[in-house]
């Protein structure tokens, strides 16, 4: 008997078993050990209506603000909000090596419409054979201090602008599951 191909939802799901942090992974991390009493509660493991959309922004925040450490960033973020941790530690692979050039791009470009900065990005010093390290370092850092707020800013923007697109389709993503859970029940009952 031949198996039906697995459509796109199927394998977004199995990715995502595979790589959804385990309290056991999350209580050996030495990032987390000194809050692990805390990041290990049951209530912040529990899948409900407001812990998933909770961790899903919280990812999201983590994700663009921190270059670094994002997993454990938001477990710890998850704490004081309530959100669900494996939901917020997974939602932080939404920046990756492929998508945070993207990503930066567009902040920088947000930031620069908010300031109204005509820099284009491109303007970057190259450092030619002719010219030394120490010249190319030093109008490199002028580059990035001149465009560092509309940068900084553009992040800023976009991260929040995210999170509550996250948050609000999280939301809408639990609200039509739960419905769709309630219809085949009550067909399945013959109501």
């Amino acid at each position: 008997m031949d198996r039906a191909a697995p459509t796109i939802w199927n394998r977004i799901l199995a990715w995502i078993r595979r790589n959804m942090p385990t309290r056991d992974s999350m209580e050996s991390s030495r990032l987390l050990r000194p809050v692990a009493h805390r990041v290990l509660a049951p209530e912040l493991w529990r899948f409900t209506r407001r812990s998933v959309p909770r961790g899903v922004a919280l990812g999201v925040v983590a994700g663009f603000l921190f270059p670094v450490a994002q997993i454990a960033i938001a477990a710890v973020f998850a704490l004081p909000f309530r959100a669900n941790v494996p939901v917020a530690a997974l939602t932080t692979f939404i920046t990756n090596p492929l998508t945070t050039p993207i990503l930066w791009l567009i902040a920088y470009r947000i930031g620069a419409w908010f300031l109204r900065s005509q820099t284009p990005i491109g303007a970057q010093p190259v450092a030619e054979a002719a010219t030394g390290w120490l010249q190319w370092a030093t109008g490199t850092f002028n580059w990035l201090w001149e465009q560092g707020p509309a940068f900084g800013l553009g992040l800023c923007a976009l991260t929040a602008g995210c999170a509550v697109v996250g948050y609000a389709a999280a939301a809408l993503g639990w609200r039509i599951w739960i419905a769709r859970k309630w219809r085949n029940r009550s067909r399945s009952a013959g109501i």
